[in-house]
């Protein structure tokens, strides 16, 4: 598996705290079936990550891993603050950009109230080659009460990464049935962990993955799908959204 939003580099943000913090990460996430991780700062005004920052922070956790046997890869990334994307150039996109890719961006998406112009910063990005990948929307409040609003914006190309302790209802019944309303209705590409430390949000898929319920779906989600990204690639077809199957299911 494949996990594309983690706050494991020490010390840039509210995350991992020390290199051993991002070891006991790296470490309970490939117990867990993960071999790559992306390191996704926060790129927002309290926790101004910059490129290089960012890029330093892999490259030493990458030779500190290999020195340590562990044996999880490292990506490129960054959590981007919707507001800040104005003060960033594309090249400063390009090497935020998941794995490098220079192609998808994970974008913050705020917990309470929903996002001005958000279907707009979807299509503006995608005219200039780039791919959102809404953060954690399930944990927005407005989202919880509509699930469906996120559907324009997955229109106009937008992709949805739901947070596994979401999935597996560790942050609350909201966040869960949210999650769980978007898988049904399709609207559902990516789950990660939003590790930050051992104690906060612990890194690791195989529970969410079992909470999914569906192999083939969770499959998507943690394999094809994140593969695609880092790869640059367009995306596979997904499988048929959840309800759609039971529907059918019902009627054998």
């Amino acid at each position: 598996m494949i996990d594309l939003h983690s706050h494991i580099l020490p010390g840039l943000d509210d995350g991992s705290r020390t290199v051993e913090d991002a070891r006991e990460l790296a470490r309970r996430a490939a117990a867990d079936g993960v071999t790559a991780i992306a390191a996704t700062p926060h790129v927002r005004a309290d926790y101004p990550t910059r490129p290089e920052e960012m890029e330093r922070g892999v490259l030493a956790l990458r030779q500190d891993f290999v020195e340590q046997r562990i044996p999880v890869e490292v990506l490129h990334g960054g959590e981007l603050d919707l507001v800040m994307l104005g003060s960033l150039d594309d090249d400063a996109l390009r090497r935020f950009s998941l794995a490098r890719s220079e192609r998808y961006l994970l974008l913050e998406f705020p917990y309470t109230g929903w996002p001005s112009g958000l279907e707009e910063t979807v299509a503006d990005l995608g005219r200039r080659g780039f791919v959102s990948v809404l953060a954690h929307p399930e944990r927005n409040r407005e989202a919880q009460a509509d699930p469906g609003r996120l559907a324009e914006a997955v229109r106009l190309g937008a992709l949805v990464q739901l947070t596994a302790a979401s999935v597996e209802g560790r942050i609350g019944r909201s966040s869960q049935r949210a999650a769980q309303r978007l898988l049904d209705a399709g609207l559902a590409h990516v789950l990660a962990s939003d590790a930050h430390t051992p104690e906060i949000r612990e890194a690791g898929l195989a529970t969410a993955v079992e909470a999914v319920g569906d192999e083939r779906l969770a499959a998507y989600l943690t394999v094809e799908a994140p593969g695609a990204i880092v790869a640059g690639e367009a995306l596979p077809g997904a499988p048929p959204p959840r309800a759609r199957r039971r529907r059918r299911f019902l009627l054998l």
